[in-house]
């Protein structure tokens, strides 16, 4: 005897049968077929489970997914210590930051398909907790490769821990509930992003008890300490309701995408473009070709591809990913280039380098907080503002570097930056609200996955893309220059946004 699920608005409708065949009919049972008393015996009538998320959850998940975030840029400032501390060049300190993000990005996807098959909360649970073991390793790392498979495996943890963020917001929240948890969560991404630069160069400076760098990963044990012991209490366990296998063929096809474009795109230069990084970009096109290929066959033969391209049908899905993917290219190489900038140009310590970001910082988290009343008013017009006053915040960071290059000091081009943070706290907590706003509870997973590993692998993109434009223009040409040519690249980027964001659902929800 087996059970067919029916998914209804708040209930499941459980037909119990006997025949062989296992397809799921379609459409599922109209209300006028309801059975009668004397068939009640093998059609009853159940509501769904669906846990509640409470402040306190919310407020552990959020803490648990601002980790990886300010993980990936708080070893920017941090970069020159670490190269003086542990004797290492520049292809290994590359390699600090890529190793992270390539593991990150690689593995995202899978940790949203496992979350739905064992368990959300368990999944959070396991990656919290190997987040912080991986951080101490990372702080204890006696020699450079040491720390760069440190910083490999905690890209891993980060991987399995924050695609169970917002699929257990999605599961068990809805309406204007959910609503505000997105918008904390998008707050919580870009701010932590810009607090992880802030957050390295305090740290650094500090020296606590003469841990110099090492203090920047050691902290987030305790951290993840807390949010684990949270976590056991206050967040609830969710899975989908018809968990299907791991996609073995597209997992290592995607892995395989993932690692022949970003790999040689942020090694190949400090490494005077070895033969293995054009092998591995020709293998590229090939990889994601079969990507594809592999995925639409899995769908149309009724399994469960670890990319549905049902999902990417999806308008909501398809409109906001081609947002965030030309500004997760322009944020990552931005964050990246301004540290060298500021650092190595300007000749600032990691304290005032990271203190430059706070006026950023402040205006994307005010954008944050206003940005859902005036997509309520405006829609999809709100997210195209903000693109707007990026571009404008960025013109004139540009103009002010290049301009009052000489002198400049930390808090030099605040008030462009602050202008930039704005346009920046509209446009992508927005976004990601809208990627997620038509996914079906059941894929949540896997949609918090595709969305999230957008955005990673693009932002590691536009670190070895950028920051090799940067430092490979700066010999010739000046570090002045570089970074204006460097910005004018990111600003035909931001100008891509403007174009895109019109294709957004017209009502952001």
């Amino acid at each position: 005897m087996r059970r067919l699920w029916y998914p209804a608005e708040d209930s499941a409708i459980v037909v119990s049968v006997t025949e062989t065949d296992t397809r799921i009919p379609s459409p599922p049972p109209s209300p006028s077929a309801t059975p009668s008393p004397s068939s009640a015996s093998s059609t009853t009538s159940a509501p769904l489970p669906s846990p509640a998320l409470g402040a306190a959850g919310l407020a552990t998940l959020l803490t648990g997914a601002a980790l990886p975030f300010i993980d990936f840029f708080i070893v920017n400032v941090a970069l020159p210590t670490i190269g003086r501390d542990l004797h290492a060049g520049p292809a290994l300190l590359e390699m600090v930051v890529g190793g992270y993000g390539v593991a990150y990005a690689v593995l995202l996807v899978l940790g949203g398909r496992l979350g739905d098959m064992v368990g959300r909360r368990r999944l959070f649970l396991w990656g919290t907790a190997a987040f912080g073991v991986t951080s101490v390793a990372c702080g204890l790392a006696p020699t450079p490769w040491t720390l760069v498979a440190a910083r490999v495996a905690q890209g891993a943890a980060s991987a399995l821990m924050l695609p169970q963020v917002l699929a257990t917001i999605q599961a068990t929240t809805s309406g204007t509930r959910r609503t505000k948890a997105l918008s904390l969560y998008s707050c919580i991404a870009g701010v932590a992003s810009a607090v992880g630069q802030v957050l390295g160069g305090v740290l650094v400076s500090a020296d606590l008890l003469g841990s110099g760098w090492r203090s920047i990963f050691l902290l987030n044990a305790p951290i993840a300490a807390v949010a684990l012991l949270l976590a056991l209490r206050t967040v609830p366990e969710t899975r989908s309701a018809t968990p299907q296998r791991v996609d073995g063929p597209g997992t290592v096809l995607l892995s395989l995408t993932l690692v022949t474009l970003l790999l040689p795109l942020t090694e190949g230069r400090s490494l005077g473009w070895p033969v293995w990084a054009w092998v591995l970009l020709a293998v590229f096109p090939c990889a994601a070709a079969a990507l594809v290929v592999v995925e639409r066959r899995a769908e149309r033969a009724g399994r469960s591809p670890l990319v549905p391209p049902s999902l990417l049908r999806i308008r909501s899905v398809r409109s906001g990913l081609a947002v965030i993917a030309p500004f997760s290219v322009g944020w990552g190489g931005f964050m990246f280039v301004l540290a060298v900038a500021l650092q190595e140009g300007l000749r600032l310590g990691p304290l005032a380098a990271g203190m430059a970001l706070v006026p950023m910082c402040v205006t994307f988290f005010l954008g944050s907080l206003a940005g859902p009343r005036l997509a309520a008013r405006y829609g999809r017009r709100a997210v195209t503002a903000g693109a707007v006053i990026q571009a404008i915040g960025l013109a004139g960071v540009t103009a002010t570097f290049f301009w009052g290059w000489d002198g400049l000091g930390a808090f030099g081009p605040g008030p462009a930056m602050a202008v930039q943070g704005l346009g920046q706290g509209l446009l992508m907590p927005l976004t990601l609200r809208t990627v997620l706003s038509e996914v079906p509870a059941a894929q949540a997973g896997v949609g918090s996955g595709v969305m999230v590993t957008t955005q990673q692998s693009f932002m590691a993109l536009g670190v070895a893309t950028l920051g090799s434009l940067f430092l490979s223009l700066t010999p010739s040409m000046g570090m002045r220059d570089a970074l204006a040519v460097t910005f004018l690249v990111q600003l035909v980027l931001v100008g891509a946004n403007v174009v895109l964001s019109l294709r957004l659902p017209r009502t952001v929800r």
